[in-house]
């Protein structure tokens, strides 16, 4: 596949340039640069990163990065059986539990959320780190949803994480798991005051949680040209769309 000009692989992290170093020097610039790709790519174009991740998995197969970086790859096409396995591979390779919230969700993906409950309670959570605890509770909190346990769910979200001011990089996506379990379970006035809450600390909009929000609070969006169609000439005068705010009559569920 395509390497851009602008792409020279020393973007890599400097961690997994160190595992690379123990593949010749050319050899080790190709991986890098697909591993580039991988992570330029998975966001927007997830189909893109998982060729180059494809790539890279063939030139370098036993490096641990590039098992890692495959399995993310095939974790955001939802490939969830391949993605656990280079997971599982990478884990294999460093020893460590990193990965083990992300091989939980896999588990979920392929419709065993039990055996996600199973690793929730594993002996490796108590290994992870508090960003790696707060998503473990999430995948677990996810599978008791999987299996209708709204209420569990709910309890499964509520910790010292959830209850504190302070903004850390999860308090966001676990804000809003707690709003959108209570709103499943019909606490409707709960959830609006997580969504709020939610909102507050999601400074990059890493969730649709003020969607959400103004979906409870009755406010839909409206394009105005469509309001205007047929009020004769001039009501469509060429100009970019607009949108603008409208509350409903009564709340919206």
């Amino acid at each position: 596949m395509p390497i851009p000009e602008d792409v020279t692989g020393d973007e890599i992290d400097k961690d997994v340039r160190q595992e690379l170093q123990s593949l010749p020097k050319t050899l080790a610039d190709d991986v890098a640069k697909n591993l580039v790709m991988v992570a330029r790519l998975i966001d927007e174009d997830p189909e893109g990163a998982y060729g180059y991740s494809k790539v890279a998995l063939r030139l370098a197969s036993r490096v641990a990065a590039v098992r890692e970086a495959a399995g993310f790859a095939a974790y955001a096409n939802q490939k969830y059986g391949e993605a656990l396995g280079e997971f599982r591979a990478a884990r294999r390779m460093t020893g460590n539990t990193d990965l083990w919230p992300v091989m939980a969700d896999c588990e979920r993906g392929l419709g065993r959320p039990e055996k996600a409950l199973d690793m929730a309670g594993a002996p490796e959570v108590q290994k992870l780190d508090k960003a790696g605890q707060v998503e473990m509770r999430l995948v677990a909190a996810g599978a008791r949803r999987d299996m209708g346990q709204l209420d569990a769910a709910i309890v499964t979200l509520q910790s010292p994480e959830l209850a504190s001011n302070a903004v850390q990089p999860w308090t966001a996506r676990l804000r809003y798991a707690y709003a959108d379990a209570l709103l499943g379970a019909g606490r409707q006035g709960e959830a609006r005051e997580w969504f709020a809450k939610a909102v507050e600390a999601d400074k990059d909009g890493s969730t649709d949680a003020s969607d959400r929000l103004a979906e409870l609070d009755g406010v839909e969006f409206v394009d105005a040209l469509d309001e205007n169609e047929g009020e004769g000439p001039g009501a469509d005068d060429g100009s970019d769309e607009q949108v603008q705010a409208r509350p409903d009559e009564g709340d919206k569920e």
